[in-house]
């Protein structure tokens, strides 16, 4: 079967991306199958020795692409990178994957020494009977999305705007692991989470949240940081999941941060950081929770 293909790192499934891959269906023609080439590697990785921080595991990027329809075909960088744009895509787009159809972005660039840009495809797709589309530069509040912008926004706890060019959510997932139960003690059980290596860490502070637990979403509240007043430097994320009471170490649980509430403050004691925490709890309960009914959730 013929396929349409979108081409990209898309290492943040963000709504520049996405706008990609609704053109590999809104100008596919009849029996095309849809496909997202990937590399192993994020090309700068392999390149420089330095990788961009991940917005998104690769297992939950694999789950949004096959939601959106999509087949994946991984490539190992090392094999195509110094291919010349002419045979990348004689041997990779027409031997490899039979493309009929290739979507990329404005600022799409392949081949050895990035030597090819959307022009170049353009011209050589054309000669195999391809039909290239190009989706233009979006923009949000007057500057392009990127996943560059994406992660700085990330960083300085700016979570909302993060979402808005993610166009989702932005989560993670790791298993939780025992803490030492201090939150239980004070009023506040919590799952105790690791970020997974190279992971777009958030601001330090408070999150109004949602946990994913086996299925069905909770309202939340999220702390990252190390926990100044406890004494504790390793850094984690801590989620107070409302209503929820259950055993949940070893399990993997996604949690997903809607707004940032507070930055982290080392209290002088543990009741003023309990008088402070209800206060969160009860912001992030109406947060969290108006989210959920909007979108139609528990």
């Amino acid at each position: 079967m013929a396929s349409g293909v979108a081409l990209g790192t898309f290492d943040g499934l963000h709504i520049g991306h996405m706008k990609v891959l609704e053109n590999v269906k809104k100008y596919g023609e009849g029996n095309i199958r849809p496909v997202v080439l990937l590399f192993d590697v994020h090309p700068l990785e392999f390149l420089t020795g330095v990788c961009p921080t991940k917005l998104i595991s690769d297992s939950k990027r694999e789950q949004l692409l096959k939601q959106a329809g999509f087949d994946t075909y991984t490539l190992k960088f090392s094999k195509i990178y110094n291919l010349s744009p002419r045979e990348f895509v004689k041997k990779i787009l027409v031997g490899t994957l039979g493309a009929e159809l290739v979507s990329c972005g404005f600022n799409f660039r392949f081949g050895s020494e990035n030597s090819g840009d959307t022009a170049v495809l353009k011209k050589i797709c054309s000669e195999y009977g391809i039909k290239t589309v190009v989706a233009g530069e979006l923009d949000y509040k007057g500057e392009p999305v990127s996943s560059t912008r994406i992660r700085e926004e990330i960083k300085n706890g700016s979570i909302k705007e993060a979402n808005k060019m993610l166009g989702r959510l932005f989560s993670y997932s790791a298993e939780v692991v025992t803490g030492d139960k201090r939150g239980r003690e004070m009023g506040f059980p919590t799952i105790n989470q690791f970020f997974e290596e190279n992971f777009t860490v958030p601001k330090k502070g408070v999150y109004a949240s949602v946990a994913n637990v086996n299925g069905i979403m909770y309202a939340s509240m999220t702390d990252i940081g190390v926990r100044p007043t406890a004494g504790i430097s390793s850094e984690r994320s801590e989620t107070n999941i409302f209503g929820y009471s259950g055993n949940l170490y070893g399990e993997k649980i996604e949690v997903s941060l809607i707004d940032y509430i507070r930055p982290e403050i080392k209290f002088a004691s543990f009741d003023d950081l309990i008088m402070q925490e209800t206060k969160d709890r009860d912001k992030c309960m109406v947060i969290s929770g108006e989210y959920l009914k909007s979108n139609g959730e528990k």
